[in-house]
C-alpha cells in the first residue's frame, strides 16, 4: 500500500508568519518531504532562493522528488539543521529573509516501521533521525542502568511511572535483550497501572518521545542552533519555530526572551495553535505551537 504524503502542520500560518518577499532567501531548516517548503517556494518566486536542511536521507530524497519543478530555486542539504550557519557561510550568504523550523516527526519517518519511532508499529528499537548516527533506542534500554534510565524518561518524556518503566525494563533484559518496539509498548503497559493510562495520548508516548530525544540529542541541538540561526535574520527578517511538547517550547521561548535584547521581537503574544479543521484534517498537529519572531 502507499503511503500518505506527510499534512504539513500549520502551513497557511507559517505562510502568513514569515512575512514573504517576492525574490528573498529563506531557509527551511526542517525540510522533510517538502510540504512547508512547497508553499515557501510558490510564496518567493519568481527569483526566490529557498535552502532545505534534513539530516533524513529518506526525507531528502522524497523532498527532491516532490519539488523538482522548483529545482532552480532549491538547494538541499542533507545535513543536522545544527550546521545553519555552516551551510550559509559556505554559500557565502550573510543575512536571509526568514527561517523556518519544524521541530515534529514526519508521517514518513512513523510509518516506516524499521525506524522504530512509531509504537503502532512493530520494528527495531532504533529512533535515529540520521542512518549516520550510531546511538539507538536499544543500546540505551540495554546498556544503562535504572538510574541512567529514569534520568531520561522522567527528564524528556515528564513520565511520572519512569522508575516504574525502568525496572520492569532491566528485568527484562535480563532474561533476553529488548529488540523491538511492541516488546517496549508491552512493558510500558506492564509498568503503569490502567486507571492511570492517559485519555488523550497513547501510554507508550511519552516514554517514546524520551527515547528519540536522547538517541538524538535533540534539545541540546536545538538549544545551540536558534542562536545560530539568529545571526543571519536581516532587519524585519522573522524566525518561525514550530515545537510539539513542553521541553522544545521552553527553550523556544526562552530564546525569543534572551533575544529581545538583540532586536527580535515575538509576532504574537501567545504560540498560534491548530484550528479546529486542521485538527478534524491532521490529528497529529494536536499538540503544535508555532512561535515566530521579527528582527527589529
Amino acid at each position: 500500500m502507499e503511503e500518505s504524503r506527510h499534512i504539513p502542520v500549520l502551513v497557511d500560518e507559517v505562510i502568513d508568519s514569515l512575512k514573504w518577499l517576492k525574490g528573498g532567501i529563506y531557509v527551511d531548516s526542517t525540510l522533510g518531504e517538502g510540504g512547508h517548503a512547497q508553499r515557501i517556494l510558490e510564496a518567493i518566486l519568481p527569483g526566490g532562493l529557498l535552502i532545505g536542511i534534513d539530516q533524513d536521507v529518506q526525507a531528502v530524497k522524497r523532498a527532491r522528488e516532490n519539488l523538482k519543478k522548483y529545482k532552480e530555486n532549491l538547494l538541499v542539504f542533507e545535513r543536522n539543521f545544527s550546521e545553519i550557519g555552516t551551510i550559509l557561510e559556505s554559500l557565502r550568504i550573510k543575512e536571509v529573509d526568514g527561517i523556518l523550523f519544524d521541530l515534529g516527526l514526519s508521517s514518513l519517518q512513523l510509518q516506516d516501521a524499521h525506524r522504530g519511532f512509531s509504537f503502532q508499529k512493530d520494528g527495531p528499537l532504533d529512533m535515529r533521525m540520521s542512518e549516520n548516527m550510531k546511538l539507538t533506542a536499544g543500546y540505551l534500554l540495554n546498556t544503562l542502568s535504572v538510574d541512567e534510565l529514569v534520568e531520561i524518561i522522567s527528564k524528556y518524556g515528564e513520565e511520572r511511572w519512569a522508575r516504574r518503566i525502568a525496572r520492569i525494563v532491566v528485568e527484562s533484559r535480563r532474561r533476553r535483550p529488548l529488540e523491538t518496539t511492541f516488546e517496549l509498548v508491552r512493558i510500558i503497559k506492564n509498568a503503569i497501572p490502567r486507571s492511570a493510562w492517559p485519555i488523550k495520548i497513547h501510554v507508550a508516548t511519552r516514554t517514546f518521545q524520551a527515547l528519540r530525544i536522547a538517541v538524538n540529542d535533540e534539545l541540546t541541538v536545538l538549544e545551540k542552533t536558534l542562536p545560530q540561526a539568529a545571526r543571519f535574520l536581516k532587519k524585519g527578517a522573522r524566525i518561525c519555530i514550530i515545537s510539539y511538547h513542553s521541553l522544545e517550547d521552553r527553550i523556544v521561548k526562552n530564546f525569543f526572551r534572551e533575544y529581545k535584547k538583540q532586536g527580535l521581537k515575538a509576532v504574537f503574544p501567545k504560540p498560534v495553535t491548530p484550528t479546529r479543521r486542521e485538527l478534524q484534517m491532521n490529528p497529529r498537529s494536536r499538540s503544535a505551537k508555532l512561535r515566530a519572531g521579527e528582527m527589529c
